[in-house]
């Protein structure tokens, strides 16, 4: 009986030596904290992912922030019209339709007076930029400046175009151009001037001397076209070149009245004017000086070319030296305009190298059936 209890014991103490002895293998805590040091990698690639997308969401966000700080609301891409000499009418109804037709086509549009400021002319393109335009048309104060304002539209990405007044870009290159063919223009200008010059009988009266007073602003290419050609025209229907006289001026009517009075009073032999310009302010400030001077209306052939200062004194009853004008519409030229920056910047479609807009010759008697309701409008302004 004792050797049996003390075999009993003796198993119970071998049974439990072995059980102590299994007991690490069958742990399950050291598997329990192995998880978390499996997962770290998962952990940290996790947090890298998301540091990424943060960076890049912060990068977006910041770029968005910035596109929307320069670009109109809504998404719209912003059209911008730089003129000079913004105040006169020409230019005003240019660039209100500029205006009119970039917002009837789903864009916004902003237009500026770069006056007869070089500097402030770069300075606009440049806010212009900057406010995020994707289109620019402008009419430049002065031609040099093209090559700085075309580099900068370029690096930008900006479509560029000019107005009425051609540029060349960096390389020497015409940028695309919308207005009028000077050529043509003057062309027109001088026929008209040399038919009422012939039909008047001036030149082949002993008692009258004829001269000429032809506006011009030499420095600049367009008008320079306009006024030879013009000269041209007079020249063959029999006015020599010694009665043919330069009024330098800037292209405002002032300018050219201040220009013209010395040259009027240097000249009192001559008892009838032809006059005609670069446009119609530079014939209404020289028809000004020739009134101060007391040249009368029915002794003067003034042909403006434009149209719109020439109007006013026919719609009012005026005697006027006035005696027709070459009509030229800022509406054409405005809409055109816009209309080429818009394919350009929504559609992708080139700018053509020259986009014209019509002219027509008219008088007292036929202005009314030419212009159109906006620009006649004006005439009695």
């Amino acid at each position: 009986m004792k050797f049996r209890v003390c075999y009993s014991m003796a198993l119970l103490f071998l049974a439990v030596s072995a059980l102590g002895a299994c007991a690490p293998a069958a742990s399950v805590a050291p598997t329990q904290q192995a998880a978390p040091t499996a997962a770290a990698p998962v952990a940290t690639t996790t947090t890298a992912a998301t540091t990424a997308a943060t960076s890049a969401a912060t990068t977006a966000a910041t770029s968005a922030a910035t596109t929307a700080a320069t670009q109109p609301a809504g998404g719209k891409p912003l059209l911008v019209a730089i003129n000079k000499s913004a105040d006169q009418q020409y230019f005003i109804d240019l660039q209100n339709a500029f205006v009119q037709t970039a917002t009837d086509k789903g864009a916004d549009a902003k237009k500026f007076d770069a006056k007869l400021d070089p500097n402030l002319g770069v300075s606009l393109v440049n806010d212009a930029i900057s406010a995020g335009a994707k289109g620019i048309a402008i009419t430049v104060p002065d031609q040099t400046i093209g090559p700085a304002i075309s580099k900068a539209t370029k690096d930008a990405g900006v479509v560029l175009i000019a107005t009425d007044d051609s540029i060349k870009d960096e390389t020497g290159n015409p940028v695309p151009f919308v207005g009028f063919d000077g050529k043509d223009m003057g062309k027109k200008v001088g026929e008209a001037a040399a038919k009422l010059l012939t039909d008047s009988g001036w030149l082949k009266d002993s008692s009258k001397k004829v001269g000429v007073l032809s506006v011009e602003v030499q420095t600049l290419s367009v008008c320079n076209d306009r006024t030879d050609n013009e000269k041209a025209a007079v020249k063959a229907a029999g006015v020599p070149d010694t009665q043919i006289f330069a009024v330098p001026y800037t292209g405002e009517t002032v300018s050219a009245q201040d220009a013209a009075g010395p040259i009027i009073t240097a000249h009192p032999d001559i008892t009838n004017w032809i006059v005609f310009g670069c446009n119609d302010e530079g014939v209404l400030g020289t028809l000004n000086a020739l009134a101060t001077a007391g040249a009368k209306p029915e002794d003067i052939i003034g042909v403006g070319l434009g149209a719109y200062e020439a109007c006013k004194p026919w719609a009012a009853g005026k005697p006027t030296g006035f005696k027709a004008a070459l009509f030229i519409s800022g509406l054409d030229v405005g809409k055109t305009a816009a209309t080429v920056l818009y394919d350009a910047v929504v559609n992708g479609k080139p700018p053509p190298p020259a986009s014209y807009a019509p002219t027509t010759i008219v008088d007292p008697n036929s202005y009314k059936t030419v212009f159109d309701p906006i620009s006649l409008a004006n005439c009695s302004k």
